[in-house]
């Protein structure tokens, strides 16, 4: 089983890049509300590059490392990941009239509902595009 995610940006596509892999960004909005927070980002991206982001409740009651190893890069088009737990994860950027639409697609993990997991993929990735294009 598979779940999809999705947004479109209004934005150049190299803006929507380099927002969605340069840590200095992902730290800004890598999280799926706003009582959490992304501490730190730390991005080797190239194929074999290792990947880490420290995700924290904001009170410091929990906290967990989002990480991984990239096994596939193309700029602007494509990012494939195995996260710790040996899931794949496809980040697809595709340019269509001006716009640049993002899908995510990931293997949920068993220990929360689809839908739960959905809802949180997409929250992220609604506060990425907030912060992409207000920037």
């Amino acid at each position: 089983m598979k779940i999809t995610v999705e947004t479109r940006l209004e934005a150049d596509p190299q803006k929507v890049w380099d927002f969605y892999t340069k840590e200095e960004h992902i730290v800004n909005w890598n999280f799926a509300n706003p009582d959490w927070h992304c501490t730190s980002a730390k991005n080797d991206l190239r194929a074999m590059g290792e990947f880490n982001y420290r995700m924290e409740a904001k009170d410091g009651s929990a906290g967990f490392d989002f990480s991984g190893v990239f096994q596939f890069i193309s700029i602007c088009e494509k990012i494939i990941y195995q996260l710790d737990d040996k899931r794949e994860v496809v980040v697809s950027f595709h340019t269509e009239h001006g716009d640049v639409l993002v899908q995510i697609t990931f293997e949920p993990e068993e220990n929360n509902s689809p839908e739960m997991q959905r809802q949180g993929w997409q929250a992220i990735l609604d506060n990425f595009k907030n912060y992409t294009e207000s920037h």
